[in-house]
């Protein structure tokens, strides 16, 4: 079997918020920064292969709604800033998975996305918009919810470095997306996120580490979680505990940065060809094949509603009406 073994590096920021365009490249400069100090830092060592940056780390939705969104902060991929990144990819031969940024896309006018990327020395492999939100605050579509959506929402890349999936912070709350991506193939399971006190880092809830260490456990694959470490000051209202960590397939914790704000870089191994390994060869503790999938009778019907018409723009109010529909539909016998 082909050894792949190599490092990851989860480089978690704390810059000022954009609030334009414009300011958007000073987060681009410092996350390239990051990049060389982290390929520096572990040269004595394995080589980086793969840096993953947090949610938010381009710019964050901070304004209320979707038309401000769409006039001061949202940009089209690919964009000057995938292209920044494909070329410190390129000179480095390793694989950058983006900070998200606020996607505008032609196709669907109006919306919103919350969009990372995946790049490699050629350029982007894919894009991961994020499927479940952060409702009601999050006024961002979700792919899901669009009439006529037609890409996969939750891609895999096949690459020298393993199969490579992500899942944007929220998403990680649904042991579907995760289960998704690795039924795709994802073999290293990426987390961009912004996740924040009380539920994040820190107990006594941890939700951070818990469901990191729970998803890599049910899908026998690592997890790469970069989390935002904005201190209160740029990131308000919430204040932002970093803890990126990385957890190896059996959910042991391989590195973990210190909870609290700052810019950290954590640097683990991943040995792609151990887990290929253990797939191949376990009998027991393999959920993935134990999997009973037509026992579960609560995804035969629909729980969160769609959106109920095209022209109807998200908001914090909508998205309360939507919920409430939701629970509503969970509560049928």
């Amino acid at each position: 079997m082909e050894q792949i073994r190599y490092a990851v590096a989860a480089c978690q920021t704390d810059m000022p918020n954009p609030v334009d365009r414009r300011q958007m490249q000073a987060n681009t400069d410092r996350m390239l920064s990051l990049i060389d100090s982290a390929v520096a830092g572990s040269a004595p060592f394995l080589p980086v292969r793969l840096v993953v940056f947090p949610e938010f780390a381009h710019a964050a939705p901070v304004f209320p709604t979707v038309h401000e969104l769409l006039q001061k902060l949202t940009v089209p991929i690919p964009n000057e800033h995938t292209a920044r990144l494909t070329e410190k990819a390129r000179e480095y031969d390793l694989y950058i998975q983006s900070g998200s940024m606020l996607e505008e896309d032609s196709r669907w006018p109006g919306v919103v996305f919350n969009t990372t990327c995946f790049i490699g020395p050629g350029g982007i492999l894919s894009k991961y918009r994020k499927v479940n939100t952060w409702i009601p605050y999050e006024v961002q579509s979700s792919p899901h919810d669009l009439p006529g959506y037609d890409e996969p929402l939750f891609p895999v890349v096949d690459t020298p470095i393993g199969r490579v999936g992500c899942a944007i912070c929220y998403d990680w709350l649904f042991p579907e997306a995760i289960r998704q991506l690795a039924a795709n193939g994802a073999e290293v399971l990426v987390r961009v996120s912004a996740y924040m006190d009380p539920w994040g880092a820190t107990e006594p809830m941890s939700w951070w580490t818990l469901i990191n260490r729970a998803r890599a456990i049910e899908n026998i694959a690592y997890v790469v979680a970069a989390n935002q470490g904005a201190s209160l000051r740029h990131y308000p209202p919430y204040s932002w505990p970093g803890g990126s960590q990385v957890v190896d397939f059996d959910g042991r914790l391989l590195a973990n940065a210190s909870p609290g704000p700052g810019e950290r870089i954590v640097v683990a191994p991943v040995d792609v060809s151990a887990l290929r390994h253990e797939r191949q060869s376990r009998i027991g503790h393999h959920m993935l094949a134990h999997l009973r999938t037509e026992a579960y009778e609560v995804y035969r019907r629909p729980a969160y509603p769609p959106r109920p018409a095209p022209d109807v723009p998200l908001s914090y109010d909508e998205n309360v009406r939507r919920i409430e529909r939701a629970k509503a539909n969970a509560s049928r016998t």
